[in-house]
């Protein structure tokens, strides 16, 4: 039942017409959101079913990185055709192996429905990245931020031994400043160092710089005196 009711919690934000979630925390902070997994997040969980149903949203949010919602409704409403197995004496071993084999032909046929998009395919790169941001805060800037999103993939797009293309998302960093609108978002090809000025007096902008890297401090170090008596 607990689990469930967590998959209920989140049923109504999935979809072009979910809504958005207002969640207030025991200190007050208001977060405003549909993903499955920031809202699961954001409660506090005691049973533990429920928690299993937590673990398959961060699951899916660290392997995937979209999908939550859908994960955490799709196994609610296993465990409930599963309550009804049970309810009509069927083992649960029986259950299981049942869904095994259920997940394996759903995922047979998922292979055959897919389209296979290499990296050159920009078209289809693009569509697949506007379709995850379709039903989040950023749709309206998804065309743009799709653009981006595909321009960093490139960049660190490497081919592996069986010749398929693979992009680690750990070498792409993202930096969030406030104040600004969405749409100045930018793809800086380099490193970013976020570090504040050591002086106002220091200039705000330096092209074709040279770079100096150091690995001791450069800061004046006081001299020591030890005298003794």
């Amino acid at each position: 039942a607990a689990a469930k009711i967590i998959a209920e919690a989140v049923r109504t934000s999935l979809g072009p017409r979910g809504m958005d979630k207002m969640l207030v925390d025991q200190f007050g902070d208001v977060v405003i959101t549909n993903d499955g997994a920031t809202i699961l997040k954001e409660i506090d969980v005691q049973h533990p079913a429920a928690k299993m149903m937590v673990e398959v949203a961060k699951t899916q949010d660290s392997e995937v990185g979209d999908g939550t919602t859908t994960s955490v409704i799709f196994a609610g409403e296993l465990l409930k055709r599963a309550e009804k197995l049970i309810q009509q004496k069927i083992h649960p071993t029986v259950i299981t192996e049942g869904f095994r084999k259920a997940a394996e032909k759903a995922i047979k046929i998922l292979e055959e429905m897919s389209i296979k998009s290499g990296i050159d395919d920009r078209v289809g790169l693009k569509n697949s990245a506007m379709t995850c941001m379709s039903s989040k805060l950023v749709s309206e800037s998804k065309d743009m931020l799709a653009e981006i999103c595909i321009e960093a993939i490139i960049a660190i797009a490497e081919k592996s031994e069986n010749g398929d293309w693979v992009a680690d998302i750990d070498k792409v960093q993202i930096q969030k400043k406030e104040g600004e609108s969405i749409d100045d978002t930018s793809l800086i090809k380099g490193i970013i160092l976020d570090k504040e000025v050591v002086s106002p007096g220091m200039p705000k902008i330096a092209k074709d710089a040279k770079i100096l890297l150091l690995q001791s401090a450069i800061e004046i170090e006081k001299t020591e005196f030890d005298a003794k008596l």
